[in-house]
């Protein structure tokens, strides 16, 4: 299934999960990112707000679902989908289970390794794992997020049978915004996306240059940076709880930026 230019996040939603996911699809959303990890995420009540919104006409077909699998060190150990004790391919299995019992359907579209584990023999192990629901047609792709090492990323690649197609980072300048994951992502035909996208970044919102943009536009700087996240090959995770602001940032195909544009843009990542 195509990725939609822009994904819808749940982490941190707590109770209104399941309210919150069905305005965002009600209004345009495409695509739902949340994983299997209490600690963050109310998986269950994003499986809820799924089937308000196909009890309201949506098609499961027509969103784009991804979830991951969260190691021991993410998650609050008195509140998990697997035990301690489990071997690490049975904690990715009952991960897997309880996300598909949760999000109320046997395919997840997209099944993401929350951070990378070590030693990288391990990280194989839960990779064929993975690998077996993608076998099995019960997940359409795989990825890692989280992934700030260049070279995990190419050893990963390089052992893996099902290459990874997705790598979501916190898009962030302590990490230089990933320039080189993201130009061996573009080589190797994975798409990068992005979370923290606003929050981490208010000097760029704050730029002059964002500001005459969303002037001459017409627009919010919101939506300015990320269209210009989009000219440059990125698919934003977008979390807010505003229904104003679902409407607006679901309109950022409407406008193109120029050349020169984006790459006044891109001077402020640094």
């Amino acid at each position: 299934m195509k990725i939609p230019n822009m994904i819808y996040g749940t982490a941190w939603k707590k109770e209104e999960t399941s309210n919150l996911v069905f305005e965002a699809l009600k209004q345009g959303f495409k695509g739902v990112d949340t994983a299997c990890q209490p600690k963050h995420y109310r998986e269950d009540l994003v499986g809820l707000g799924l089937l308000k919104a196909y009890e309201s006409g949506i098609k499961r077909e027509d969103i784009f679902l991804q979830t991951k699998f969260t190691p021991i060190d993410g998650q609050d150990q008195s509140n998990m989908p697997y035990l301690v004790s489990d071997e690490i391919e049975v904690q990715v299995e009952k991960s897997f289970q309880t996300s598909k019992k949760n999000l109320k359907t046997d395919f997840i579209d997209v099944y993401i390794l929350h951070s990378p584990v070590f030693p990288v023999t391990k990280l194989q192990r839960v990779w064929q794992k993975m690998e077996e629901f993608y076998d099995k047609k019960e997940v359409g792709a795989l990825g890692i997020s989280n992934c700030y090492d260049l070279d995990v990323l190419k050893y990963l690649y390089n052992n893996a049978k099902i290459k990874p197609s997705i790598v979501q980072n916190r898009f962030y300048s302590q990490s230089s915004y990933d320039k080189e994951i993201r130009g061996f992502c573009k080589q190797n035909n994975i798409t990068y996306e992005s979370f923290w996208s606003l929050s981490a970044n208010p000097h760029i919102l704050e730029s002059e240059v964002l500001k005459d943009l969303a002037n001459k536009y017409d627009r919010e700087v919101t939506q300015i940076f990320y269209r210009f996240l989009n000219h440059i090959e990125i698919v934003p995770l977008n979390g807010t709880t505003s229904i104003k602001h679902m409407i607006e940032d679901l309109k950022i195909g409407e406008f193109e930026l120029l050349d020169i544009e984006i790459e006044e843009i891109t001077q402020l990542l640094h």
